[in-house]
Order: C-alpha cells, then structure tokens, then sequence
C-alpha cells in the first residue's frame, strides 16, 4: 500500500504548464544569469501584477538564499533583524542568518505572528538605554505571510508594524515563501498591493507554489536603496543562477495568467476540507489556521492509526501527551488524496 504524503508544499515537482513551457524551451539559446527575454517578461507580468512598472525584481533560487541575501545586504554590520521567535529564520534555516554576521532578535510569537505593540515597547526600551550602543542595532523587521503556524497578519496590523519600523528607522521585509497562500485564504483582508506597500522588500515564494524551485524578490521602492550591487551578492550567497532562464520562464508560466494565485487558492481549498473533517469528528488544533497548513491534535494511538496510510509532519508533542501534527497541502493535492484522508479521520473521531 502507497502512503499518502502531506508533510510538506514542495514534495511534488512542478506544475505541467512549468514543464511544457520549459519543455518547449528546451533548445533556445539565451544569455544566462537571468539576462534574457523571458526573465524580463516574467519580472514585468509582476510589476504589472503590482500595479509598480518602476519595481526591481530579482530571481532567486531558494527561500533560505533569499532571507541571507536580503538581510545580508539592507543590514550594516552592527545591525540585527526583529523576528519572532517562531519565525523561520530563527526556527528553520540552521543559523543561517547568524552565519551573515547579523543576529536574530526576537520577539513573542503570538500565533506565530509579531505583535504591534510588542515591537514598540521593545524598540521604546532598546532607544531608552543609555548604553544602546553597545548593544546590536535593531535594523530590520521580518515578518512572513503566511506565518510559520498558516496564521495572518491583518491589514490593521501590517499598517501597524509598518508605523512603528517608519518611526524608528526600520525596513521591513515580508517572507513570501507561502505568500499566495496568505493572499488567497478565506481569512485574510490583504491584497498584494497592500503588500507591496507597507513593506520595503518582499518576495512571492515559487518554490511552495507550483514551481521546481525559485523565489521572486521585489523592492516595490528601488529608489529607497542603492541596489547597485545586489545581483553581485546574490551571486556570492549561492542564489543566482548560471542558466537563469529556467527561473524567469517558471515566473513567466506563473504570472502571465493567474496561475501562481490558482495553485495557492488549490492549496487553500484542500486544506480546509481536511480542518473541516478533523473539527467535524471532534478534534482540537494546536492553531486556528485558514491557509495550507493544518496542526491538529491527537493520541498517540491516534497518530499510529493514521501513519499507516499517511505521512505527515510531527510538529511538537503536547504537555498532555498528546501531539500536534503538521498536515501540509500543494497546488498538486488531489481530492482523491484528500477524500481517503477525510474517511480515516471520520473513524478515528467515531472511535
């Protein structure tokens, strides 16, 4: 029997338009390094997207050499970024931030989110030491939608965030690793041009949504940062890529018609018949998430039950005993997949 897989958004390949257009490609000899016509087609779909025909896009080959790069490049030497402390630079990306020579400050994560408030009487505090500078500066906000628990950011509380980095001087990046999915869940009150406009740096996630890999950067305002040398460092940190087409042609099949919000809205859809399932037979969750990430609770019998036949991601056992599970859907999840899931959590409920 073939185990059916929900540990994570990447676990399949690409979706089959991405591998017909590069299919049909295939043989077409371009500049590299992202010099070349299908890059600067798919960088203008999404300054069109953004409503921002002035914007600087960047393509990058994955999450964690976006997050170093960036923050690499915004910080000076003595400055740290504000994250919190369930935020995936701080929890996923093995010190990956720190070995850049920048640390990470954190802050409570409430549902894995920043709270407003927490920032300010944190950068209130930080500016009333007499000894501040001796300490690390304070430089960045980083923040990721959706979080690291599928939880979001209000629009009140991005506008938020956003007053309190303007008061103090600081730039704020958004991780979009899994922003289509924050952009098109039922809960959330955000369009991508509120987006763009709270944040300084910010980045759609293709990696997690329908592409083989990459990760588009933006500065909606390139006029507030000298990016001269930005392509150069993205170079140095491992994110550019000799043969760039391969990520301008997948941004260019992923926003040319929708698709990058079709296969988030996919993802979406599917994980809510599986919360809907396990709240319908009675079980509790470690978070009220509205996007492709579901963490319910069960028994250790439980879990066994539903491992024969599922893989999932074991998030942190409970002080109970019990554990909360990660169950984690894609642009590639079938109903199929997610009807058998739904039947054996019935089961469990009715035991």
């Amino acid at each position: 029997m073939s185990i059916i897989r929900f540990e994570t958004d990447y676990q399949e390949g690409a979706h089959p338009k991405i591998l017909e257009r590069l299919s049909s490609t295939n043989y077409e000899q371009t500049s590299g390094y992202g010099i070349d016509p299908h890059t600067q087609r798919a960088k203008d779909l999404i300054r069109s997207v953004l409503g921002l025909p002035k914007a600087e896009v960047f393509f990058l080959t994955g999450g964690t050499q976006t997050n170093t790069t960036v923050i690499k490049y915004l910080l000076s030497p003595c400055e740290g970024v504000i994250a919190a402390s369930t935020g995936h630079i701080n929890v996923h990306e093995s010190g990956a931030i720190e070995a850049t020579g920048h640390k990470i400050l954190t802050l409570p994560g409430h549902d894995g989110l920043i709270d407003p408030q927490d920032l300010r009487k944190y950068l209130e505090a930080f500016y009333s030491d007499p000894t501040y500078d001796h300490m690390v500066q304070p430089g960045m906000v980083y923040i990721s939608y959706s979080s690291e628990l599928g939880t979001l950011y209000t629009k009140q509380a991005l506008r938020e965030i956003r007053d309190v980095c303007e008061k103090f001087g600081l730039r704020l990046f958004i991780d979009g690793a899994r922003l289509g999915a924050g952009l098109t869940s039922e809960a959330s009150d955000m369009t991508i041009r509120d987006i763009a406009e709270k944040s300084n740096v910010f980045y759609f996630g293709g990696t997690k949504t329908g592409a083989l890999f990459g990760e588009a950067v933006v500065f909606p305002r390139p006029e507030d940062f000298d990016l001269r040398h930005f392509r150069t460092l993205i170079k140095q940190q491992g994110g550019l890529l000799a043969k760039g087409r391969l990520l301008g042609i997948q941004f260019e099949v992923l926003f040319e018609d929708g698709l990058y919000f079709e296969n988030a809205r996919h993802s979406n859809l599917q994980a809510m018949k599986i919360k809907n399932a396990f709240t319908e037979a009675g079980f509790r969750f470690l978070i009220d998430s509205y996007t492709n990430q579901q963490f319910p609770i069960l028994t250790p019998k439980q879990d066994r039950a539903l491992r024969e036949k599922f893989s999932y991601e074991l998030w942190q056992p409970m002080t109970d005993g019990n554990l909360a599970v990660r169950f984690c859907t894609s642009w590639a999840t079938t109903d199929e997949a997610v009807e058998e899931l739904v039947s054996a959590v019935k089961i469990l409920g009715d035991d």
